[in-house]
């Protein structure tokens, strides 16, 4: 057998049992870098919280949602998938609720006139970190799965640590009302600060699926 015939053989046989591509896994990888943009866009907003940087999130979400029900349809129409189907939907939810709770931050942020603080830009921070940890994940599950555990380990541990800020953020809230104003406004940031608690458990979320999903499937 000459050079070039063993060559092509051995392609032929690496092709034969290489895993079909995942098309469930790229869309995933399509909405998990969305929300990687998205959370950009909201610690924009934290810095300049302008209704042009609050609208950049809100396209971004809408575009993202198109994504999950472009996926959601795919689903439906396929019979057998390569991972549960209710584990890719499961995904794809908690990665869109990571991205509606942001949108839900930035749209109230504007209509309640909520200026931004240390503690809302710290916890932008943390989001955009976790959203990052989660594409990395997404990206890695087929071919790296332990490798991308690793990344849902690590965005577990942000969930921890943003529990914790926002309860010193709370606690900070209560140390300050002496009048009627500073309980309205200690009210709205409550539900901000819910909100992006509320993100960042998302991705938690999501994160335990992908673990899920390595220990069944890799």
């Amino acid at each position: 057998m000459t050079s070039k015939l063993r060559t092509q053989f051995r392609n032929w046989r690496q092709g034969l049992f290489r895993r079909k591509p995942n098309h469930f896994i790229a869309r995933l990888v399509e909405q998990s870098a969305l929300v990687v943009e998205g959370t950009a866009a909201l610690k924009d907003y934290m810095k300049k919280p302008t209704k042009k940087n609050a609208a950049q999130v809100r396209n971004i979400e809408k575009q993202a949602d198109e994504v999950r029900r472009m996926m959601i349809d795919e689903l439906n129409r396929t019979f057998i998938t390569p991972i549960d189907r209710e584990d890719l939907f499961g995904l794809s939810r908690a990665i869109d609720d990571v991205l509606d709770n942001a949108y839900s931050t930035t749209s109230e942020m504007d209509i309640l006139d909520v200026e931004p603080n240390d503690y809302l830009q710290t916890m932008a921070d943390m989001l955009h970190s976790s959203a990052e940890e989660i594409r990395l994940a997404v990206e890695r599950l087929e071919r790296h799965p332990n490798v991308a555990d690793s990344h849902a380990v690590r965005a577990k541990a942000i969930e921890n640590r943003m529990e914790i800020l926002y309860a010193e953020a709370i606690a900070e809230l209560f140390k300050k009302p002496s009048d009627l104003q500073d309980v309205v406004n200690m009210m709205k940031l409550r539900e901000i600060y819910r909100h992006m608690l509320h993100a960042v458990q998302a991705a938690e979320d999501a994160a335990n699926i992908i673990s899920d999903i390595v220990v069944k499937f890799y």
